[in-house]
């Protein structure tokens, strides 16, 4: 990977690289800017860029898992809200044009129960990267704003080392607010997650699980309706279920509660995330003799009444 974010140069020296001053001076300038927390750490990957004498890829696990939170607390609001209007965006935007040119090409290979799976797999993917890249070149970013910072500050305060330091702390350090604010979006993002967009999947999942279990159900009916006409009798523990159906069916001679001698009950047992909850549920086509003679074969169903399909009694 030779990527790296645009707006880093890699000239040589790094910019806003001040060679006049000392290593012992450096790092104390260094100091105030990255304050207390982590400081060892980010001294070390200074020394580095010094030593190199030019930005190049590191590591910084922080910006991977939260690039958003790692910004607001390191006090980059500015670059945060940059980094969420075009970075956050242009990823998007990558997740879309993916997703559909795999929804074009390959979605079908895979079994229909994978198909939520795969595209959140494909677009984790596609997140994964971007975030890689950035956690990849977060330490030179942080690095290049101390610079820019140290030699603001040596051009606005050439001898006043008081402001200096009281300036560099300003804007360098960490934010507890920052750190706040992060958790508090993060949460704000998942709930919306969870409370909005997941509801949607699932009715549109629930519903596709019911219609397929009515229809197994269904054309189990027609063939054991058939077979009752040709023998007489049901033919209870009758095989009809297939390992490709999201449905356990079988046939049995009574059911409780009703008045019948033949019944199939479609049980749902292969309903995946976010329709796990349909696990257990029944369908219960039986059959019913009308005081006139007539066979006619009704539904029931463990269902509530908005899940019910409209010619089962909830």
């Amino acid at each position: 990977m030779f990527l790296k974010l645009p707006f880093l140069e890699q000239t040589t020296p790094p910019p806003f690289y001040q060679a006049k001053l000392s290593a012992t001076r450096r790092t104390e300038l260094d100091r105030w800017f990255i304050g207390t927390r982590s400081q060892a750490y980010y001294l070390r990957q200074f020394a580095e860029f010094d030593r190199v004498g030019r930005l190049h890829a590191r590591w910084n696990w922080a910006a991977f898992f939260s690039t958003f939170g790692w910004l607001l607390y390191r006090k980059r609001y500015l670059d945060c809200v940059v980094y969420c209007v075009a970075g956050w965006s242009f990823i998007k935007v990558n997740i879309a044009i993916i997703l559909a040119a795999f929804e074009f090409l390959f979605i079908g290979f895979f079994p229909e129960a994978w198909h939520f799976t795969v595209r959140v797999l494909v677009g984790g993917t596609v997140w994964l990267f971007w975030a890689s890249m950035v956690a990849r070149w977060a330490d030179a970013y942080y690095y290049r704003m101390a610079r820019r910072e140290i030699a603001d500050v040596l051009e606005l305060y050439p001898n006043a080392p008081d402001e200096q330091r009281a300036h560099l702390r300003r804007e360098g350090g960490v934010s507890l607010v920052g750190l706040g604010c992060a958790f508090a979006m993060f949460g704000l993002i998942l709930a919306t997650i969870v409370l909005q967009f997941v509801p949607i999947i699932a009715t549109q999942k629930e519903q596709a699980v019911i219609f397929e279990s009515y229809q197994a159900a269904n054309a189990a009916q027609k063939r054991v309706s058939y077979i009752y006409e040709q023998q007489g009798k049901c033919p209870v523990g009758m095989p009809i279920s297939s390992r490709d159906q999201a449905v356990s069916m079988q046939v049995v001679g009574q059911v409780a509660g009703v008045r019948t001698d033949c019944a199939i009950i479609a049980t749902v047992k292969k309903a995946h995330y976010p329709v796990r909850y349909l696990n257990g549920e029944n369908l219960t086509l039986y059959r019913a003799v009308l005081d006139d003679g007539q066979v006619v074969w009704r539904c029931q169903t463990s269902l509530n009444k908005k899940q019910t399909p409209r010619r089962c009694i909830g």
